[in-house]
């Protein structure tokens, strides 16, 4: 799909209140959509997957769907409670911290989620197999990835032995994936330095701060402040000549070394099973959240080359992608 017109598409249901045409035609199924990330970045591909894998299902926005989007946003709860406003018979969320704020507008309208990192943790689901509630959905990975990252991290430079985590710090997921590597630098006699906050200006002085010293590389976790500064994050990596592992291709398709991740767009198209499901009849509480299954190894060797680094064979021979 051109990304004019699917963001053309995507602005006029925005435009268009669903509520008032479900009145013209009570055929009409209404479905809400909020997404932390904006109208136009990268990460909307995700939500085009989900529309198309909905047409393919037989649902089609305009003919028997009505969709209300919420995107970017600093106030989740708000733009959560206007979307619960509109009675929606189905609502796709993503992202924890976007997941919370629905889950304090709603209790009783179906919810399916996705790129959550520990539901059950997070009170979303009483378990991954009988969620149990109003919510179901696809979690995006378990903390233990962030071992991984570790482990790809000293592949890539051995010589580290400082690693600074740019995380949120007011996010339960960040707070658990930083744990992780935590846990797995001890083994390695590494230090491990948690960097960012609330914006994009403390990711910077941090950084800034923590790239005085040596033999240092970053790690970044997952989550939609993350997300929301991938550009400054790859600029501040590459000004001070950091080696960094990120957590999904579109970190590394705009400049960053390498990735490891599961594949977001697979989880949107399950996504969009469920919802029909939801549509024709079935509970969330009876469908099982699903984690993720397929996972995708991504390196930039124009940025390694940037970096002085030479990546071992090994690795790359591993990778689904190799971008040069």
């Amino acid at each position: 799909m051109e990304r004019r017109g699917f963001i053309g598409l995507l602005g006029g249901a925005v435009a268009f209140p669903f509520a008032a045409h479900a009145q013209q035609d009570q055929g009409v199924r209404r479905i809400a959509v909020l997404q932390p990330f904006a109208i136009d970045a990268p990460e909307k591909v995700r939500v085009e997957v989900f529309l198309q894998e909905l047409q393919r299902l037989g649902w089609t926005d305009g003919r028997n769907l009505q969709i209300e989007y919420r995107w970017e946003t600093h106030d989740l709860r708000k733009a959560a409670a206007e979307l619960v406003a509109l009675s929606p018979d189905v609502i796709l969320v993503s992202t924890t911290p976007a997941v919370s704020a629905m889950q304090q507008a709603t209790r009783t309208i179906p919810i399916v989620f996705t790129q959550v990192a520990d539901p059950v943790s997070a009170g979303f689901v009483a378990s991954l197999a009988k969620p149990g509630g109003n919510m179901t959905g696809f979690t995006v990975f378990d903390y233990e990835i962030g071992a991984k990252w570790l482990e790809l991290l000293k592949e890539t430079a051995p010589n580290l032995t400082r690693v600074g985590v740019i995380r949120d710090p007011t996010s339960t997921s960040s707070i658990g994936q930083l744990a992780a590597i935590q846990s797995a630098a001890r083994l390695s006699s590494m230090e491990v330095i948690p960097l960012g906050g609330q914006d994009g200006k403390d990711i910077e002085r941090t950084v800034i701060e923590f790239a005085r010293g040596s033999n240092c590389g970053l790690i970044v976790a997952a989550g939609p402040l993350l997300n929301n500064n991938r550009n400054l994050i790859i600029s501040l990596a590459a000004r001070y000549r950091l080696p960094a592992t990120y957590p999904f291709r579109t970190f590394v398709a705009d400049g960053g070394l390498i990735c490891y991740g599961p594949d977001p767009i697979e989880a949107h198209r399950q996504a969009a099973g469920y919802v029909v499901r939801i549509l024709k009849g079935e509970k969330p509480a009876d469908l099982p959240a699903q984690a993720a299954t397929k996972f995708e190894l991504v390196i930039n060797l124009k940025t390694a080359k940037a970096l002085g680094l030479t990546l071992p064979s090994s690795l790359l021979s591993r990778a689904n992608e190799v971008i040069e």
